[in-house]
């Protein structure tokens, strides 16, 4: 929704570590790459050519397997350019990011903008994906494991060690990523952190403020997408075997009503288990009646 704006131009998500080599020449091994000053040097300049909208048509010319990634090729190519052309202004989106925030803004002067979600939304939606995490590629990660993660440190290694139940991995990953959060709340006072329930209730109100603390124009074609994309009239969840899913970037949703989604994906005793276990830090963002 932020990238409505003609002011903007979106790139998504090149810590991804499947993200195309076009947009984003910097290889990352793990998920949830750490950066810092320490290590910095070493992602420097493909993340200054990714923001400075650089294509690098060589590089994805490599990777090209399919008729899908040439035509991916060409427009993200064609995106670039037209974003450098015009001067935009780089919007990253990136939640494999969250850990290596600091050393972004920092390296590149960036406003910075994070949406917490509520931990049994964040684990039904992992739930209905059955994404698992490998808790291995954290503690591969020896600057991330000493300078961020060291409270987690056991528990990391436990869950290294065999597969886990998807809704305790949930509930373990949401605690190493908003423990994080909350630290960065602590040092950034510039920064938004604006919840997801807060947005769904009211995304007009919520971006048109949003877009006012970064500087962008709220014109009436952005509040009248929004209001398309997030109405009453639109679905609760994105419709199953939709062949063209992958390339809807926006999702029509009745976002009011998706706030409590996660009550009919989860059964009552995994809720009872996600409070217990992420309880002590969701206080820090969520009072009781979030439950």
């Amino acid at each position: 929704m932020l990238a409505l704006s003609s002011e903007v131009g979106y790139i998504q998500e090149p810590f991804n570590l499947h993200h195309r080599p076009g947009i984003c020449s910097a290889e990352f091994n793990y998920w949830f790459p750490y950066i810092s000053q320490k290590n910095g040097e070493e992602y420097y300049s493909s993340l200054k050519d990714t923001i400075e909208f650089k294509y690098k048509v060589g590089r994805e010319i490599q990777a090209v397997t399919s008729f899908r990634d040439f035509g991916r090729m060409l427009r993200d190519c064609r995106n670039f350019n037209k974003y450098r052309m015009l001067r935009l202004r780089p919007l990253l989106k990136d939640p494999i990011a969250i850990f290596s925030a600091e050393w972004l803004a920092s390296s590149f002067d960036m406003d910075v903008v994070v949406i917490i979600r509520h931990p049994a939304a964040f684990a039904a939606s992992i739930k209905a994906k059955n994404w698992t995490f490998p808790f291995q590629d954290l503690l591969k990660q020896s600057l991330l494991m000493e300078e961020c993660l060291y409270p987690f440190a056991s528990e990391i290694s436990h869950y290294a060690t065999s597969e886990k139940d998807i809704i305790d991995q949930a509930c373990l990953l949401w605690n190493i990523i908003y423990f994080r959060v909350s630290e960065y709340q602590k040092r950034n006072p510039t920064w938004i952190f604006q919840s997801h329930e807060d947005i769904s209730v009211d995304p007009v109100s919520a971006f048109q403020e949003m877009y006012k603390r970064l500087g962008l124009d709220f014109s009436d074609d952005v509040k009248t997408t929004i209001e398309e994309y997030s109405n009453p009239q639109n679905p609760l969840d994105a419709k199953k075997n939709d062949p063209f899913l992958f390339l809807r970037r926006h999702l029509k949703r009745d976002s009011k009503s998706n706030i409590f989604n996660w009550k009919k994906r989860l059964d009552s005793r995994e809720i009872l288990r996600i409070k217990e276990k992420t309880g002590g830090l969701a206080s820090v963002f969520y009072d009781d009646s979030c439950w």
